[in-house]
């Protein structure tokens, strides 16, 4: 049987907690950062976990990491 192969964009967005939850950065801190709010701003750089419905897809990109 041969290995599957993790996803390279995956392992580079994805990382796996102590107790196996997956946690993932937040979206829209990259540009057209003047017109949000620094309280918004502080907010998004903040880690959040992945969401239920999705965490079968990651699994799956990643099937080594679990």
């Amino acid at each position: 049987m041969y290995k599957m192969k993790t996803h390279s964009g995956a392992k580079k967005r994805f990382k796996i907690s102590g107790t196996g939850k997956v946690i993932r950065a937040r979206a829209n801190k990259n540009h057209i950062l003047n017109k949000k709010s620094r309280k918004r701003k502080r907010g998004l750089r903040q880690t959040t976990l992945v969401d239920k419905t999705n965490i079968n897809g990651v699994k799956f990109m990643m099937p080594y990491a679990f």
